[in-house]
């Protein structure tokens, strides 16, 4: 579900939103590669300590905690918000950061892959040690097996125990 800047800025801090607003389109394309690094690690530490406060307010609720501020919480929508939010823009941030990341790998790709092609035309022709057709001519000639007996007798004579054995020729 998305959410406009407005509600998000109502559920942050200051400092959350402005971190949360440099996860958005225009200003994330605008970052370098430390900056979006940084970024991410700053939105990651703000979405857990949104997580951790969400945890402990419901453990407060259910009264499973101790309350950690003068009064206990009577409910944690607006950090579970928060730390949606927080989720969010980590995701958008992270995305990114996977998107130029595979934009590189590419380009090296590209750059490693023309060099290959320039290395092969440069090296020429591989000259007759290929064929000039793919034809198999004489075809597949046949390689004769020493180990076993011209007649047969070695395969045969496996049979003969089965044969005791089994009362004679089926």
């Amino acid at each position: 579900m998305s959410r406009s800047s407005r509600h998000e800025a109502r559920l942050l801090s200051v400092d959350e939103a402005d971190l949360v607003a440099r996860s958005h389109h225009p200003r994330l394309a605008e970052a370098d590669d430390g900056g979006l690094a940084e970024l991410v690690a700053r939105l990651r530490e703000s979405r857990d300590r949104a997580r951790h406060i969400s945890r402990r307010q419901r453990r407060e609720l259910r009264g499973k905690a101790d309350p950690s501020g003068a009064r206990a919480a009577t409910d944690n929508t607006g950090t579970r918000r928060k730390a949606a939010v927080l989720a969010a823009a980590v995701k958008r941030a992270s995305k990114e950061s996977e998107r130029r990341r595979n934009a590189r790998a590419r380009g090296r790709l590209v750059t490693s892959s023309r060099r290959a092609l320039a290395m092969k035309q440069a090296a020429g022709d591989p000259g007759p040690a290929r064929p000039s057709t793919r034809e198999a001519h004489d075809g597949m000639r046949p390689v004769p097996n020493d180990g076993l007996a011209p007649s047969g007798a070695l395969d045969s004579a496996g049979h003969e125990i089965a044969r005791r054995r089994g009362g004679g020729p089926r």
